[in-house]
């Protein structure tokens, strides 16, 4: 039986994966977006530009954003410091 994953509202934040934006040099002001953080309940919240409307009409074969759901854009930067705080399984 498939069980449809949903995000847990009520979560919360537990550690930044990562380095901050500030640390990463990626703004210079007040702004702490993009960053990486993991919830008390495993699940990872991603904070970046919403380009959802920019990339809807080319999503590639089998990608969907469904109703709820963005499109959102961070550094590769921001990605590779994360790296090391996500766990293998």
């Amino acid at each position: 039986m498939d069980t449809k994953w949903e995000a847990d509202p009520e979560a919360s934040f537990v550690r930044r994966l990562g380095k901050s934006s500030h640390e990463l040099g990626q703004t210079a002001g007040e702004a702490s977006c993009p960053d990486v953080w993991e919830l008390d309940n495993g699940d990872v919240a991603v904070i970046g530009t919403d380009l959802t409307t920019d990339y809807r009409g080319r999503l590639p074969e089998g990608v969907s954003v469904d109703p709820g759901e963005r499109l959102v854009v961070i550094p590769r930067a921001t990605v590779i410091a994360a790296k090391t705080d996500i766990p293998d399984e």
